[in-house]
């Protein structure tokens, strides 16, 4: 063989190998719940650590316009992942739309019933006659009444009052009493650093049912299993480095937004959520899924009854 045979041969193979590579990579539209925080601490460390290329992904993540969203969209086949909240999946599922959970991100609730520790609520009860903020109108009144209902008091006993997004500013200035949407690892802090103590109580200690905050959902007819195992084993990979290497991790994770990501808030934030990981994101429990339905079918929230075999696939 000539040199020149020779040279033209290792182009061919280069390319070839160039191809075969470029072939084998997956790409995949990831749509987050809301802006990057440290609640999507795993995926931003999945992407910035390579382990997202190392299984052959090339992962694009994308921020909601509105955070209702991304699950529809997923629905609609324009994006091929996004993260939502379980109870959202259920709804969603119940009305119809083909959606499937493919993972967990956060395996315990986040939400909290908070209120100023001020000794002027110290417990339920002292909440009937009071107003209760909430951001967006949905399915508060399951958990709302129930939590109340350890208490002795009726939903219909207590003003819902709409706050939008100003949840912590609302309770603050004393415009309500008490605010449902407020996350234990945010609403928390940010009130804190303004000069606020509050009391939290958590819905999963007053009757709801516990549930997965933060989910993955994927389209129930199209997914592609051997991506999504893929994407699961590099958000495993990224939860182990973040709880093994806190500190270096978190210095990664801001570093993918440092203007918006580097403040105190969420570096308080970044801390008491490091515990809420979901270890084994492709490990999950029916039981907890469908009791959370049941829980969801009894209050009316939704008129049919899912079962989780049918929506939650063996990964």
């Amino acid at each position: 063989m000539n040199k020149s045979t020779l040279l033209a041969t290792l182009s061919i193979t280069a390319t070839l190998l160039a191809f075969t590579a470029q072939a084998e990579t997956k790409n995949l539209t990831l749509m987050l719940d809301w802006f990057v925080n440290p609640n999507h601490g795993p995926v931003v460390i999945a992407k910035e650590r390579g382990y997202f290329k190392a299984q052959g992904l090339n992962v694009e993540i994308q921020e909601p316009a509105d955070p209702s969203m991304p699950p529809k969209l997923v629905a609609a086949n324009k994006i091929d992942l996004a993260i939502s909240y379980q109870p959202s999946l259920i709804i969603d599922v119940a009305a119809g739309l083909p959606l499937i959970r493919s993972a967990t991100l956060i395996a315990t609730p986040l939400n909290t019933l908070m209120v100023l520790d001020n000794n002027k609520i110290d417990n339920l009860s002292n909440l009937k006659g009071k107003k209760i903020g909430i951001a967006i109108a949905g399915n508060e009144e399951a958990s709302i009444g129930t939590m109340l209902g350890t208490g002795n008091v009726k939903y219909d006993e207590v003003d819902i009052i709409n706050v939008g997004w100003a949840l912590s500013s609302s309770l603050a200035a004393g415009k309500v009493d008490a605010i449902w949407g407020g996350l234990r690892n945010f609403e928390i802090n940010q009130l804190a650093l303004e000069g606020f103590a509050v009391k939290a109580f958590f819905p999963e200690e007053y009757g709801v049912p516990i549930y997965d905050e933060l989910i993955f959902v994927a389209n129930a007819q199209t997914y592609d299993k051997s991506a999504i195992k893929a994407f699961n084993k590099a958000i495993e990979q990224a939860v182990i480095y973040i709880i093994n290497h806190p500190q270096d991790a978190w210095k990664e994770f801001v570093a993918y937004a440092p203007d918006t990501l580097n403040n105190e808030l969420n570096r308080r934030a970044w801390k008491d959520t490091l515990t809420r990981f979901a270890r084994r994101p492709s490990a999950v429990d029916l039981q907890r899924y469908d009791d959370y339905a049941q829980f969801m079918y009894a209050q009316k929230i939704i008129k049919t009854l899912p079962k989780a075999k049918d929506y939650v696939p063996t990964l």
